[in-house]
């Protein structure tokens, strides 16, 4: 079966490491625009790098009349895990030689001000009391807190309440060295074509069935065949899919928004004092991508802190194409859902612009908001990062992901962001199932998932605690994380 993936970042890379591995028979073609694996939104600072498994993110836990929902928080916590096994795999068939090339341990933490004191402390109430996060502590002490993440307590009055929550076993992800790695274990062991600097132009069904892929690379048009084709190329995927005409086309168009964080270089010893990933509470009408926070990072040996990120709205599908690409890529049946968005999220649609517009001196007074005087420490720097592209569906702003599936199996596409590449792993075996299930329908192919995945059953992790932390301490010590470390 010849199969061909649109897209070379974090999940077309491992819906085809994925699929390679459960059935080598499949001839598989990844197409990707840039010139390299991991180079749009997976690379390292196009992205937070936090390894999302609801530890430390209050808009995975919505809270409503003072009765807070967890179930969110559950299902990203157990797809985390479900991804990490994925990772412990590669590692152990040597595909990732080291795993501190891509995941490293980070603390993660919340920090709120005395007007969200009680729901940070009836999230940590109804989350604890679970096994996914019986691990996480609570303080409403000064120094405990500083203790934790120094260089947001440095110079905040003593006197200011405040509380935070700590989990010592979160990480930082490079996903853009995570998908490289991939990619060129994917490409040398498993026979995974990849053709870099190709842009598709537009795909269509032959008389035969078939999926028709028009390209251009250097200038030079390609057609390539498909009898199933994936389409994983971020932003790019709203185009394809409208060119497709599925008929659940007309359902979806995208809101893209753009983001910048400040970015600061730091030694071994700032980044030893500083070991965390913290996490505030997102402004009112502010998407959930925009929660502040500030972040220890680890690219190519060297660390940083990130902090941010600040949105914007910018008409583009993807980083280094151009508002035309978006104009071309709507229809007439999508404007009365960008209308109604613009309408029923118009406090939205206003931070955005304000936002695009904010300066250098405004995002140091975010900073020193967040984290007094910090500002001053560090040589801190504007940089872009990612554009991504939330789903408009049937007229509705949705803020998650969404696997489509044609009704014949021949075309599968992911739309949307969050939490994204934390979860590719288990978002692209469900992906598999849907779009090629006569692969789990041979024995060879399930006893090799159940080494991939000694535990995919999202419910078994979250309702079963003693298979949950046999998984759990298994792959975090093939991963080099563990409770001691970070403390």
């Amino acid at each position: 079966m010849n199969v061909i993936i649109i897209g070379a970042g974090i999940m077309g890379t491992t819906f085809a490491t994925l699929a390679k591995e459960l059935a080598p028979e499949l001839d598989i073609t990844l197409l990707e625009r840039l010139d390299g694996a991991g180079a749009g939104n997976s690379w390292v600072f196009n992205n937070a790098g936090t390894g999302h498994e609801a530890n430390c993110e209050l808009n995975y836990t919505p809270v409503d009349e003072e009765v807070i929902s967890v179930e969110k928080a559950l299902k990203i916590h157990a797809q985390f895990n479900v991804a990490k096994q994925f990772w412990a795999y590669l590692i152990e068939k040597g595909a990732i030689k080291d795993p501190k090339s891509f995941i490293n341990q980070t603390k993660h933490c919340t920090i709120v001000s005395e007007t969200a004191i009680d729901e940070l402390r009836l999230r940590f109430r109804e989350m604890s009391a679970h096994h996914f996060f019986e691990q996480m502590r609570y303080s409403e002490d000064f120094d405990e807190i500083k203790r934790w993440i120094p260089y947001t307590m440095e110079e905040r009055p003593r006197d200011q309440k405040m509380a935070a929550t700590v989990i010592e076993t979160g990480t930082d992800v490079n996903f853009g060295a995570l998908t490289q790695q991939m990619a060129e274990y994917a490409v040398n062991d498993l026979g995974v074509k990849i053709e870099y600097g190709t842009h598709v132009k537009r795909v269509h069904r032959s008389p035969s069935g078939s999926w028709l892929v028009e390209t251009v690379r250097q200038g030079v048009a390609t057609r390539y065949k498909a009898d199933v084709l994936f389409v994983g190329a971020g932003g790019g995927a709203f185009p394809i899919l409208k060119k497709s005409h599925l008929p659940f086309a007309k359902r979806f168009s995208g809101f893209p928004v753009g983001g910048r964080f400040l970015r600061a270089p730091i030694s071994a010893d700032q980044a030893d004092q500083y070991r965390a990933k913290t996490y505030g509470k997102a402004k009112v009408g502010a998407p959930p991508m925009s929660v502040p926070h500030l972040d220890l990072r680890v690219a190519d040996g060297q660390y940083y802190l990130l902090f941010g990120p600040f949105a914007s709205f910018k008409p583009v599908l993807e980083r280094g194409r151009g508002f035309l690409d978006y104009l071309r890529s709507m229809r007439l049946h999508d404007i009365p859902g960008l209308l109604n968005v613009a309408i029923e999220h118009f406090a939205l649609v206003k931070y955005l612009v304000s936002e695009t517009f904010k300066g250098e001196k405004s995002m140091f007074e975010e900073l020193d908001s967040f984290a007094p005087g910090l500002s001053k420490k560090f040589d801190w720097k504007p940089v872009e990062a990612g554009q991504r592209v939330q789903i408009i569906k049937d007229g509705d702003l949705q803020m998650g992901t969404e696997v489509l599936v044609s009704r014949d199996k021949t075309y599968g596409t992911l739309l949307g962001a969050s939490p994204g590449a934390s979860v590719s792993p288990e978002v692209m075996l469900r992906c598999l199932e849907q779009l090629l299930p006569s692969i789990f329908e041979k024995e060879e192919a399930r006893k090799k998932k159940a080494k991939i995945f000694p535990e995919d059953d999202l419910a078994a992790l979250i309702n079963h605690p003693d298979r949950y932390r046999e998984i759990r301490d298994a792959v975090n010590a093939r991963l080099g994380i563990n409770k001691q470390a970070a403390e």
